[in-house]
């Protein structure tokens, strides 16, 4: 009580008159507790969960420039799924919200709705619309989901494409399936999207499944993907794909963690598990034949982190040359400061194609970035940088209409990117 009778008597007395000297010698207030801005975001979290709740998305943009008139300002790419090493090659501004609503109807039901809108370089449109209800009493660890949603697997990150995913289709589907301690998802897609004027290309659909989960060694699962797809194709036939990933953690040393991809796929199927070139327009959009070795490293070690990859790929289209693409490279982040990483980016790709000269296309990126702490997958990141690109005579023939125009075979590009996820 002492320590309030010494608050009354700082209001009550008047200005000028000092406290009693055995105030003097009482214990100082304790101060108010502090909380971080991690225990803030925390904590809203929670209330939102709570409530049913769903905030997620994702940003990049910033300044783009090149060191020369005309020069693009990202996208430096042969073009293969495996070919875009993005740290200061983006050049563009992408932006999705997610926002979602779960109800709980009592008896352990529920369903929620979710919709995410998208805005590319000013272009708006929605990559996710869809409902889905769980819980249901003859299935009570099933979600059952209707609509367009992303179906999404794994991504390798620093060359910005999933390789594992289906969905952006209308469709439907359960996910939760129990195989032992795995669990699959089914799915059934029509053509159509909501970024898709024609909603019936070919007349296309295709059945996907994912079976995720299957412990094989200690740190060690297995995915399984595959998709069968029909319609009425005006060129090109129906196919199907099929995939593996293995994922690693601890892989040869604490914190290191391994991912191998081995995929193959025939006809409209792509690797991914989605469509493949249902635009019938002309003669060499049609299916093909398609490969794919992926293996990917990730790592935090102390200050030092990153992301290595090595990939080959065989495309051979049902009415154009097979061609082969091949990647190395990867991504290195070192702390220097509290708040200030160090990255570098290096990247040699090329593209084989029969009875032409070997395209080869290289780059190297340099940037300072500034996050809450320093380790590889903090966002966001705000990051200063400088790329050069580099390519042969070959890269250059193919690539006239885009960043080879003029008979370019080297650029230079600078810029300020912020790249962000909650």
């Amino acid at each position: 009580m002492r320590t309030k009778t010494i608050s009354w008597l700082c209001v009550l007395l008047p200005l000028g008159h000092g406290l009693p000297a055995w105030a003097d010698d009482a214990p100082a207030a304790a101060p108010a507790p502090q909380i971080s801005a991690e225990q803030l975001s925390g904590a809203v979290k929670k209330a939102l969960d709570d409530m049913g709740f769903q905030f997620d998305g994702y940003l990049r943009s910033g300044f783009y420039g090149s060191a020369a008139d005309n020069l693009p300002k990202g996208q430096y790419q042969l073009g293969g799924d495996l070919q875009h090493y993005r740290l200061g090659n983006e050049g563009d501004t992408y932006i999705e919200f997610g926002v979602g609503k779960k109800w709980t109807l009592g008896n352990g039901v529920s369903w929620g709705a979710y919709v995410m809108p998208t805005i590319y370089n000013g272009k708006t449109s929605a990559s996710q619309v869809y409902g889905y209800i769980s819980g249901l009493e003859f299935a009570p660890n099933l979600t059952l989901w209707a609509g367009q949603r992303y179906h999404r697997v794994q991504d390798i990150h620093i060359l910005d494409n999933w390789l594992m995913q289906d969905g952006d289709n209308y469709g439907a589907g359960v996910d939760g399936i129990a195989v032992g301690k795995a669990k699959l998802n089914l799915s059934v897609s029509s053509s159509g999207s909501y970024a898709n004027d024609n909603a019936t290309p070919n007349n296309a659909r295709r059945a996907n499944f994912q079976l995720t989960g299957i412990e094989t060694n200690p740190g060690g699962k297995l995915t399984l993907t595959g998709a069968a797809i029909g319609g009425d194709f005006a060129i090109g036939k129906p196919g199907a794909a099929l995939g593996l990933l293995h994922n690693q953690k601890d892989f040869l040393a604490q914190g290191v963690n391994n991912s191998l991809f081995l995929q193959t796929s025939t006809g409209h199927a792509s690797l991914s598990g989605q469509f493949y070139n249902l635009d019938s327009s002309g003669a060499a959009q049609a299916g093909a034949r398609q490969n794919r070795v992926a293996e990917v490293v990730d790592w935090q070690r102390g200050r030092f982190g990153g992301q290595a990859v090595l990939g080959w790929q065989t495309t051979a289209p049902d009415n154009a040359a097979k061609y082969r693409d091949s990647t190395l490279g990867g991504r290195l982040s070192y702390g220097v400061a509290a708040n200030v990483k160090l990255l570098t980016e290096i990247g040699l790709t090329s593209r084989d194609t029969d009875n032409q000269p070997l395209q080869r296309l290289n780059k190297a990126t340099l940037a300072v970035a500034f996050s809450p702490n320093t380790d590889f997958w903090t966002r966001p990141e705000l990051r200063v940088y400088a790329s050069h690109y580099n390519w042969n005579n070959a890269a250059a023939q193919a690539s006239l209409t885009t960043f080879a125009a003029n008979g370019r075979t080297h650029a230079n590009t600078f810029g300020v990117q912020l790249e962000a996820w909650w």
